[in-house]
Parts: C-alpha cells; structure tokens; sequence
C-alpha cells in the first residue's frame, strides 16, 4: 500500500486509516459530521496527493487533447481550467478530469487515483496516433507530486497568509504557478466541495515545509484535518460525480448529465462524438438524478430504485444522510420518464419501498 508525504501526520494526529486507490488514506478524524461542518462554516485541509498528474506537451497536445476528452479545450487560455470526460470508445468514460493549461503547448490533466494507470494507457495509446514520444511530450508525473486541498469559507485567508502576492480574489478555475509558503507551487482555485478554496500542487521534496507553514498560516481560522469521508458527504450535496460510482465505463457523459461538458463544436472529432451526439439528439433511456428522501431512510450505493408498484427503475450510486440538510439524499439512474424533477420514486431499503422525490441540484 503506498502512503502520501503526509501520511505520518495523518497518523500522528489519530486519523482513522484506509485503502483507496492503493494508498493508505484517513477516512476520519474527529468524525464526519464535525468535519463536514467545519469545511461549511470554516475552513479544512485534505491530502488529496493520491490524485494524478499527467502532462501533455508540444506541438501537437492541443490536438491529442480535443480527441481525447469532451469539452473544447481550444477555449482555455494561459492560467484557465476545465472540466472534461474522457470518452472509452463504447460510450462510456474513462474518467472525468481537469485540464489545466500552461500555455498553447503545455497542458496538465489532474486524474482520479484508482484511474492513473488506466488513464496513462489510454492517453499513451492516442497520443503516439499523433505521434506523441512518450516520457517527453507524454509524462506520468503522478509519483512526484503531492497535493493538498483547503477548502471552507475561510480557506482562502490562511492561503493568502503563505503567498507574496494577493490570491483571495482569484476567479474560480483559474491557477497559478507561483511561490507558496516560500516553495515552487501550482495554486489551483479549484475544489470538490463546493465551499471554496483551492488545491495546492507541489513536489513530494516541498511536502514537511509546505505542512508546517500551513498550519502555522491556519491555526487563527481553526483550520482542522479533513478526511475522504467528508469529502464524500460534501460533495454528494453539492451534486459532484465521483468515478466509480456515479460515471464510470459503462455509463455516457449524456446519462450522467454531463452534456454541458459535451461540445459538438466544428472541427472537434472527439472518440465517441457521433454515439453522444445521437444519444443528445434521439434521447438515452436512463438518467443520473438527485433524489431527496421523503420517507425516513438513508439511501446507499446499489440500492434499487423502483416505481410504487415496486418495479426496479433504476439504482442507487451514491446516497448518505446529509449531514447540512438532516435528510437522505442520493443521486442514481432511473428510466427517463421518472427523471423530471417533482417525481416520486422509491429506494429499496432493507425491502420496504421508502419515497424520495427527484430534486434539482444542488443539494445545498
């Protein structure tokens, strides 16, 4: 199992420890509703540095980059970041990525930990279609690279305190290369909570430095350790996809909701553009919703979803009770026709049929 440059202060402050993506990870500190809420109402630190980090460059990574993920990337400039899918070729999603571009011949793909080496195959496999060296143009960086995110309201003020130059009103998806805590950083204002703040990218050698200054920087704004399972909780209310179980092979950007990252510009052949094209244009038969419980219950991954005849419509990928709203909540593919918002569905639990109203999202 690996471990992460910060793994021994996660175990140090009393963590409760797990495998993901083969790497011992904390799952909890102080519990995750305390945790939760402190990222709400404060602010609070993960490590996240399991995540991956491939570059694409040279003259060709543009190209590579429109075939390989669904959104135009043509429309990001120097310091701009993107959310995009990478189509497999069967409809489904490799994984669903962020596309940070340098300049016009340089870019970085932050990618999900259990994806690394699937993602790597994938884009080795078309960029040496455009001729692409890989180890050179293509690079795995993920093994040098930590990375952590604050998040909360409050976030961005213990950031700023580490920085020389003012970074509290950065715009949203944008990043920086630049000087954190006196190391050579990447600052991203990017996040999977929905509760502002940002990610911090640093190499693996920068890692104690960049840990002691940012508590030094956060101990007035009582910034606490955050672990994945209220990053889990966060951002389920905030309606975010998690691979492996909201996206994955077998399930279309379309589906999933996610055509606004589906761009059928002129001129971008992306792998599997006629497929969702067709399925935007003639329908799909399944759709990814929020749903709210009605009925006391709380929703989980794999749960079936039925009609109030107890006909199987659909299941459950993800569901918890949310720790803001005191409700089960959960998102899950139905049949379309029970996709509108303001219908009533029913999730299997424990065999009783409980009832959840489909809802817009976000949650919170």
């Amino acid at each position: 199992m690996k471990i992460t440059p910060f793994t021994h202060h996660h175990i140090a402050a009393g963590a409760k420890m797990a495998e993901f993506a083969g790497y011992n990870m904390p799952i909890e500190f102080s519990g995750i509703n305390d945790e939760h809420a402190t990222v709400r109402q404060g602010c609070g630190v993960f490590d996240v540095s399991h995540m991956g980090e491939i570059w694409v460059k040279g003259e060709k990574a543009l190209e590579l980059l429109q075939r390989i993920v669904t959104n135009d990337v043509s429309k990001l400039y120097d310091g701009k970041v993107q959310y995009a899918a990478m189509p497999n070729g069967r409809g489904g999603i490799v994984d669903d990525v962020l596309v940070y571009r340098f300049s016009a011949t340089k870019y970085m793909l932050c990618v999900n930990a259990a994806n690394v080496d699937k993602d790597w195959a994938h884009i080795c496999r078309e960029g040496e279609k455009f001729g692409m060296q890989v180890g050179i143009e293509l690079e795995n960086a993920s093994d040098r690279i930590c990375q952590l995110a604050v998040q909360g309201p409050l976030a961005m003020k213990v950031v700023q305190k580490m920085c020389n130059e003012p970074v509290e009103q950065m715009e949203y998806y944008t990043f920086r290369q630049m000087e954190v805590a006196g190391c050579d950083a990447i600052l991203s204002i990017t996040g999977y909570t929905g509760a502002g703040g940002c990610e911090i990218y640093l190499h693996n050698a920068d890692a104690e430095r960049m840990w002691e200054a940012l508590w030094a920087a956060g101990a007035e704004f009582g910034l606490k350790n955050i672990g994945l399972g209220a990053r889990d909780t966060l951002r389920l209310e905030k309606g975010f996809c998690l691979y492996g179980n909201d996206i994955d092979d077998t399930t279309s950007p379309i589906e999933a909701g996610l055509g606004w990252i589906t761009k059928f510009v002129d001129g971008k052949d992306f792998i599997d553009r006629e497929v969702l094209a067709a399925q935007k244009r003639d329908g799909v038969s399944r759709k990814l919703v929020g749903f709210k419980m009605i009925d006391r219950g709380i929703p989980r991954h794999g749960y079936d979803v039925a009609d109030e005849a107890g006909n199987v419509i659909g299941h459950v990928t993800s569901g918890t009770m949310s720790p803001t709203l005191k409700v089960g909540v959960g998102l899950g593919y139905v049949a379309t026709q029970y996709a509108a918002v303001g219908s009533i569905v029913h999730i299997v639990i424990r065999e009783r049929l409980l009832k959840a109203e489909v809802v817009k999202l976000p949650f919170v």
